[in-house]
């Protein structure tokens, strides 16, 4: 019999420091990593560049089934790929993300989608970054995680993010577009955002990204999915 590969799987929501925290645990563990939010913003951005309405729900569950796209790892960092060209940009901007929330409100979407995100568990074991990767994708993980924050954090770190990156936002606008998602995230009929009943709620907002890293380090070795240091 096949020994089935471990997951952690980290939930919440956007801003609350899912994927940055995600690549750490992966890279201290030597695990693989799931972004499951890029394979949304991809469906998005495909959508977008083909044309497809994003109202359009059996045309996007087929752009979702029929995905080109390719993850590669270069040290800490990630390219990400779509139909060949450089995504890595592109998927992270807010429109996309914005985008992206309504297409993973789509039943058809997420069901296009279920069997690819599973296909990514493989040994020595998974970090899993989404918003139903504990409640849905992977229900039997032995560490689920949920990670939040407060939307104002989120916003300003989102702010932040922006500047650095040379780019002009409002706070304010951050604000609302967070607020918004929100809800849209926790309300949807299908795989609504919300901890699994037996996720561990870690708040981020006044937690340093060392910090929770080393909280979810401790998490790890209490099941016994990572040697203690």
């Amino acid at each position: 019999m096949s020994v089935v590969a471990p997951v952690v799987t980290i939930d919440g929501p956007g801003g609350a420091g899912k994927g940055t925290i995600s690549r750490l645990v992966a890279a201290r563990l030597g695990w693989h990593l799931l972004d499951s939010g890029a394979l949304y913003r991809l469906t998005a951005l495909a959508a977008v560049k083909h044309e497809v309405p994003l109202d359009d729900e059996p045309a996007l569950a087929d752009v979702a089934a029929s995905l080109d796209v390719a993850f590669l790892a270069e040290g800490a960092a990630t390219t990400v790929l779509l139909e060949g060209q450089d995504a890595t940009n592109a998927i992270r901007t807010e429109q996309v993300g914005d985008a992206a929330s309504r297409v993973a409100a789509l039943p058809a979407v997420r069901q296009a989608l279920l069997q690819r995100q599973r296909d990514f568990r493989q040994a020595p074991g998974l970090v899993a970054d989404g918003r139903d990767m504990g409640t849905v994708v992977f229900t039997d993980a032995p560490l689920k995680i949920f990670l939040t924050a407060s939307a104002e954090e989120r916003a300003r770190r989102r702010h932040l993010q922006l500047r650095e990156a040379g780019v002009d936002a409002s706070l304010s606008s951050l604000l609302k577009e967070i607020q918004a998602r929100d809800a849209r995230d926790m309300q949807r009929s299908v795989a609504p955002l919300k901890p699994a009943i037996d996720a561990i709620v870690l708040d981020t907002t006044r937690l340093t990204i060392p910090e929770v890293v080393d909280r979810l380090t401790e998490l790890l070795t209490e099941r016994g999915l990572a040697s203690a240091t």
